[in-house]
C-alpha cells in the first residue's frame, strides 16, 4: 500500500517540477545544434553512464528475479526512450511551452491506468478531475488536432501528448515493479533508452560531434540535471508515495515551462495555451484535493 508523503517526498515534488519545467527550454536550445534524436539520445546515454557510475561507487546490487528485469526493459523504453524521441522531435515545431504544458496532461492518463493496475483507486472526484483535465488538453491542441495536411502542426503536437501517456504508463509499471534499488532501476531503465535510441540516432542522424556553444552545453545539462538526477529522484519518490502523488509535479512543470519559453526564448503563446493550461490544473486541483488540502496543511 501507498505510505503518507514524507516532507522529503513534498520537496522532491516542488525540485522535479522546477527542473522539468526547464527542460523543454533546453531541449529547444540543443536543438539549435542537433537533430532530435541525437539529443534524446545524448542526455540518455549521459543519464545512464552517470547514473552506472554512481550504482558502482555505492555499491549497490543488480536485481536477479527475471521478473525485474522484464519491468525495467519494458520502463526504460517507455520513460527514456520513446517519451524523449517524440519531444525532441515534436519541439522542432511546436514551442516549448507546448510541450511543456502537454506534459500537465499525464495525471489525466496516470488515474484510469492506476486504478486498473494498481492499488490507487479512482473516485468521482478524480474522474470530474480527469474529464476536466480531457477538455484542457483538446483545447491546448486546438481545432487543427487531425489536420494532417501539410504544414499542419497536428502530429508534432499529438507526439508531445503521446509522451505524456508513455510518461504514465512507466509511472505505473514504476509502482508495480518488484522490489529493486532505486539507484539501480534509475540507471538500467536509462540504459535500455540508451541501448534503443543509439542506433536508431547512428541509422537517421549518424555519429554526433561537439557543437561549440549554447547547444553543446545543452547536451550536458541534459543528461545530468533533468535525465540522471532527476530520474532517480522520480524513482523514489513513485516507490515511497505513489505513482499518483507523483502527478503534483505537473501543477508546476507547464508553468515554469511557459515562464522559461516566454521569458528567455521569447516564445509567442497564444491565448488557447492559458485556457488549456488553466482547465488542466483545475482538472488536477479536483482530482488532487486531498494532496493538496495536507499540502497546505503541511
Amino acid at each position: 500500500m501507498t505510505q503518507a508523503p514524507t516532507p522529503l517526498n513534498w520537496l522532491s515534488i516542488a525540485l522535479l517540477g522546477l527542473i522539468w519545467g526547464g527542460t523543454f527550454m533546453v531541449v529547444a536550445v540543443a536543438l539549435d545544434g542537433y537533430g532530435p534524436l541525437t539529443v534524446a539520445c545524448a542526455r540518455t546515454t549521459l543519464g545512464a553512464v552517470s547514473l552506472l557510475l554512481l550504482a558502482r561507487m555505492l555499491r549497490r546490487p543488480f536485481p536477479k528475479d527475471p521478473a525485474v528485469w522484464r519491468y525495467l526493459v519494458v520502463i526504460g523504453a517507455l520513460n527514456t526512450a520513446l517519451p524523449f524521441a517524440l519531444l525532441s522531435w515534436g519541439q522542432q515545431y511546436v514551442p516549448s511551452a507546448f510541450a511543456g504544458i502537454s506534459m500537465a496532461a499525464l495525471p489525466l492518463f496516470v488515474f484510469p491506468l492506476a486504478h486498473v493496475f494498481s492499488d490507487e483507486k479512482m473516485s468521482l472526484r478524480k474522474t470530474l478531475g480527469v474529464v476536466t483535465g480531457f477538455l484542457g488538453a483538446a483545447v491546448l491542441v486546438g481545432p487543427g488536432a487531425f489536420d494532417f495536411s501539410q504544414g499542419s502542426l497536428a502530429l508534432p503536437q499529438l507526439a508531445c501528448i503521446a509522451a505524456s501517456l508513455s510518461y504514465a504508463v512507466s509511472s505505473v509499471l514504476t509502482r508495480r515493479c518488484p522490489p529493486v534499488d532505486s539507484i539501480t532501476m534509475a540507471a538500467l531503465t536509462l540504459v535500455v533508452g540508451a541501448i534503443v535510441l543509439i542506433p536508431a540516432m547512428l541509422i537517421f542522424e549518424g555519429a554526433p560531434t561537439w557543437v561549440s556553444g549554447r547547444a553543446g552545453y545543452a547536451i550536458v545539462f541534459l543528461g545530468l540535471v533533468p535525465t540522471a538526477f532527476a530520474a532517480l529522484l522520480r524513482v523514489q519518490t513513485i516507490r515511497t508515495a505513489g505513482s499518483v502523488f507523483m502527478t503534483l509535479v505537473n501543477y508546476q512543470v507547464p508553468v515554469w515551462a511557459m515562464l522559461f519559453g516566454a521569458l528567455v526564448l521569447s516564445e509567442a503563446l497564444p491565448w488557447r495555451f492559458y485556457v488549456a493550461l488553466a482547465l488542466i490544473l483545475c482538472g488536477l486541483a479536483i482530482s488532487q484535493w486531498a494532496g493538496l488540502r495536507t499540502l497546505l496543511r503541511r
